[in-house]
């Protein structure tokens, strides 16, 4: 790897370091969602507790999508610290764990696909997070505080 591609990977991953406390947002908005439900439902209105329960639901996607955005942040530390020597045994090491397919090609995809897919899968996450803060905000507008 060039120097180039060590930086781009340190940019990368403290890019989803600071995205972690999106992460953090969309945790917190599941868990109160969550307790809201089990200690307010029969008191809360249809709307509301569909809000509330579209927030728990998106709340599953939000911690998938949060997992993969630290083992990529994780993948390109180590690509920036040199721990991982290379693209390829990188791939060695996926396919080992059973986290790539074998049998896929023997080429290792270059970086800036890697971190191409990585920045899709942070776009979708903050798209989630946002569905989340919305349908939370709905809920919240549709409650009944009398």
């Amino acid at each position: 790897m060039t120097d180039n591609d060590r930086a781009t990977c340190v940019a990368l991953a403290g890019l989803l370091r600071a995205a972690a406390l999106l992460a953090l947002w969309g945790f917190a908005l599941t868990c109160i969602a969550a307790l809201v439900l089990a200690l307010t439902l029969r008191s809360l209105s249809s709307t509301a507790a569909m809000g509330f329960g579209a927030v728990v639901i998106l709340g599953a996607l939000e911690r998938y999508f949060a997992f993969r955005l630290r083992f990529d942040e994780a993948l390109f530390d180590g690509l920036a610290r040199n721990t991982v020597a290379s693209l390829g045994a990188l791939d060695q090491a996926l396919s080992a764990l059973g986290l790539r397919p074998a049998d896929a090609q023997p080429a290792s995809r270059p970086l800036a696909d890697r971190v191409q897919g990585t920045r899709q899968l942070l776009q979708r996450h903050a798209i989630v997070v946002a569905c989340q803060s919305a349908m939370f905000l709905l809920a919240l507008m549709t409650q009944d505080l009398s």
